[in-house]
């Protein structure tokens, strides 16, 4: 699996997390403030679709994730 698909795999992973920990009918409710790491990781993806720059693909890559020429 290269960087963007990782990339790619944890954001939906931490944005369906969030989602369930943040919303009130959720089963694994907790608090609402989790929805604002919903709107983090979705920022982070918006932002990253127009300059490139992604924390997480520099991580990745620095633990030897090999990279597909996107980020």
């Amino acid at each position: 699996m290269n960087v963007e698909r990782m990339v790619l795999a944890f954001a939906g992973f931490a944005i369906l997390l969030s989602l369930a920990l943040g919303w009130s009918a959720s089963p694994v409710f907790q608090n609402e403030n989790w929805l604002w790491f919903t709107a983090f990781v979705g920022a982070n993806l918006f932002q990253s679709a127009f300059t490139g720059f992604c924390p997480l693909a520099m991580i990745l890559k620095k633990l030897g994730a090999k990279p597909a020429g996107v980020f």
